[in-house]
C-alpha cells in the first residue's frame, strides 16, 4: 500500500505497522521455501528414476524462486517503512508519527503532511 493511502485510511502509525507485519509474512514465507528447499534435496537421495529426480529439481527450484522473491519483497517492504519512519517525526515539536496527510504525488510516494500537535507542514519522500 502506498505512503499516501496508507496515512490516509489508517494513519501513519497503523500503516507504518501493517508494512511490517505485512514484511515479516514474507520472511515466514522465505523461511518456508527455504524448508521446501532442504526437503526436495532430501527427497532426491531416495529416488531412483530420472522422472523423480526431475520432479524434485523442479520443486527445489520453484522453491528458490520463490524464497527470493519473498526475500526481496520482505527487504523492500522493510526498507521503504523505515525510510518513511524517519521522516515521521515533527522538526518543530519532535512528535512522531501524529500526523495528517495535506496533499500527496501522483504516485502516492512523495507526501505533505502537517503535525497533529503544532500544525508544522513537511514533506516524506519514500
Amino acid at each position: 500500500m502506498r505512503l499516501a493511502e496508507g496515512i490516509r485510511r489508517h494513519g501513519f502509525r497503523k500503516w507504518y505497522e501493517r508494512q511490517l507485519l505485512q514484511g515479516h509474512a514474507h520472511l515466514v514465507l522465505t523461511f518456508l521455501c527455504l524448508v521446501g528447499i532442504f526437503a526436495a534435496l532430501e527427497g532426491m537421495r531416495g529416488t531412483v528414476g530420472w522422472a523423480e529426480r526431475a520432479e524434485e529439481i523442479l520443486t527445489a527450484l520453484f522453491c528458490a524462486g520463490a524464497g527470493l522473491w519473498a526475500l526481496r519483497r520482505y527487504l523492500s517492504l522493510l526498507q521503504g517503512a523505515e525510510l518513511a519512519a524517519h521522516q515521521a517525526e515533527c522538526p518543530q515539536c519532535k512528535a512522531y508519527g501524529r500526523l495528517d496527510l495535506v496533499q500527496s504525488d501522483a504516485s502516492g510516494d512523495r507526501v505533505t503532511v502537517r503535525c497533529r500537535g503544532c500544525g508544522h507542514g513537511w514533506r516524506i519522500e519514500m
